[in-house]
């Protein structure tokens, strides 16, 4: 009864059928079927996306490292200029799975920027996965370019004690994973070398890392 003196009459209570219910079940049902598709869907992504990224890293080609072991010039004392040169260049492939393929290698010898000699040194080559190749040549005769004024400068560095010299080594190079290989790739490696009045390779650039890139 209200403050009225009215009566007031209970709620009425609203009853379902049995078709609502079903309805409500099948829903609540397709909705848990559907985030459970969606998580098993965005699992496997994960899981693709992971080994995806592992075979990229296992098989991703890395650039082969060269190292410089000797370089020498003879007879730097007595004005000989660049008559004679030898050098010893190691190249590395330190890939797992990646062959490299190698078209003829050419090096070429800088004095104060200007390039002094230049020569073809192996022909064209495949190496093989944790391999390394030397190489070894000793310039004389044709393959060196004398110059007076590059003579003349050559001897001043001679007395100050210490003579640069730049070594690069170019050449067109493949990647091969498995039976894939890629374009190919211009190569550079450059070494920076210096020498002594002996006319051989100072201590601290001996064994020294060559930078190497594509152009």
């Amino acid at each position: 009864m209200n403050s009225t003196g009215r009566q007031t009459a209970p709620p009425i209570k609203r009853h379902h059928t049995a078709r609502y219910y079903a309805h409500r079940v099948r829903e609540s049902l397709t909705t848990r079927v559907f985030k459970i598709i969606c998580s098993i869907f965005l699992g496997l992504l994960l899981v693709v996306g992971f080994l995806t990224f592992i075979l990229w890293l296992s098989l991703r080609p890395h650039r082969p490292r060269f190292h410089i072991h000797e370089f020498s010039v003879p007879n730097l004392t007595e004005g000989a200029g660049f008559t004679e040169i030898t050098f010893n260049v190691t190249a590395r492939n330190s890939n797992q799975n990646v062959g490299i393929y190698y078209d003829s290698m050419e090096a070429s010898i800088y004095y104060k920027d200007q390039r002094v000699a230049t020569t073809s040194l192996l022909f064209p080559f495949y190496q093989e996965p944790k391999n390394t190749t030397v190489i070894y040549k000793e310039l004389n005769g044709n393959s060196i370019t004398e110059n007076s004024e590059r003579t003349m400068e050559l001897m001043n560095d001679v007395a100050k004690g210490t003579v640069v010299f730049g070594l690069e080594l170019t050449s067109t190079i493949r990647f091969k994973v498995s039976t894939w290989k890629t374009k190919g790739h211009r190569m550079h490696a450059n070494c920076d070398v210096r020498v002594g009045q002996d006319g051989n390779i100072l201590g601290a650039y001996k064994d020294k890392r060559c930078p190497v890139y594509f152009t």
